[in-house]
């Protein structure tokens, strides 16, 4: 199972040199670099050569590379994805996906890409509500790795309101979570848009821990410590689960099937949790360069 901290995705226009350089030494988990909403018309192109030319480079530590390509419906979106293909960044992030024919397609555009390369697409537009399950499921046989909500097109879309708790959008929070995670999808919350509320962007990030997110998609490097944190186990949390691997590891509990650790009943349910628990937590002291 792959256990990297995702807990922070900033996304940067692939058009601004100066902000990509700053990503380079910022704690977040993933930098997107963004060549859909954040360029431009007329400087898609440009930006184009620059995201490539910045993956080609380097220098991004541990974090993971993504580029949101522009979507193979649009003037940019093939060359976008040829380009940045030869590149080979961790991954590729489409947007407006609307059904498993997308996903079809982009796999087969990044055919001869290097098979690490992975598929990360945007859950934002109405028609993908009802099909998450059959989109998740295209992680079979493809490179399909991950969801990224994206509420402001949806909201866009619907006329639906984003008020605190998102109670217009839980729907779309469960049913993206519960049909990612029956595929093995990694998963991010949609951005926080008001940079002058980080209270609010906390409780935010607290949901979307709570709805079983990985982390969240950020739009300003001020954003990404609340973030951190937010998608970081607590201490009392990674306590407890050290406890519940380190009882059913004693050999005197073996073939048990429940047990129980500080005063709670545990089954081995549980232990799947708590030793991912814990592996994500030593994934995150493995990119700050701590000890686990």
């Amino acid at each position: 199972m792959d256990h990297r901290p995702r807990r922070s995705a900033l996304y940067v226009p692939a058009s601004n040199p100066r902000a990509v350089d700053k990503a380079r030494g910022l704690d977040c988990d993933i930098v997107i670099l963004d060549l859909e909403d954040a360029v431009a018309p007329q400087s898609k192109v440009d930006a184009r050569l620059a995201a490539a030319q910045a993956v080609r480079a380097g220098g991004f530590g541990g974090r993971e590379v993504m580029v949101r390509c522009n979507g193979l419906d649009t003037p940019w979106g093939a060359e976008d994805l040829a380009l940045v293909a030869s590149a080979a960044p961790d991954a590729v992030l489409i947007p407006k996906v609307r059904s498993p024919a997308d996903i079809a397609a982009y796999d087969a555009a990044l055919a001869d890409a290097p098979p690490f390369l992975a598929i990360w697409a945007m859950i934002e537009t109405p028609p993908v509500v009802f099909a998450l399950e059959s989109v998740a499921a295209c992680r079979q046989g493809g490179r399909l790795a991950g969801f990224c909500l994206g509420l402001n097109d949806l909201a866009l879309a619907t006329g639906a309101r984003q008020t605190p708790g998102r109670p217009a959008f839980q729907a779309v929070l469960t049913l993206t979570v519960t049909a990612g995670r029956a595929h093995g999808l990694a998963l991010l919350d949609g951005v926080f848009t008001d940079l002058d509320d980080p209270v609010g962007l906390a409780d935010e990030c607290a949901q979307g821990a709570v709805f079983g997110f990985d982390g969240k998609s950020l739009i300003h490097p001020a954003q990404i410590a609340i973030c951190n944190q937010a998608f970081s186990p607590d201490p009392e949390r990674l306590a407890h689960a050290k406890a519940v691997v380190e009882a059913f590891d004693d050999p005197a509990n073996a073939g048990v099937g429940a047990l129980r650790v500080g005063g709670q009943m545990v089954e081995r349910l549980h232990l799947t949790q708590a030793r991912r628990l814990v592996a994500q937590t030593a994934a995150i002291k493995a990119r700050a360069g701590t000890p686990a």
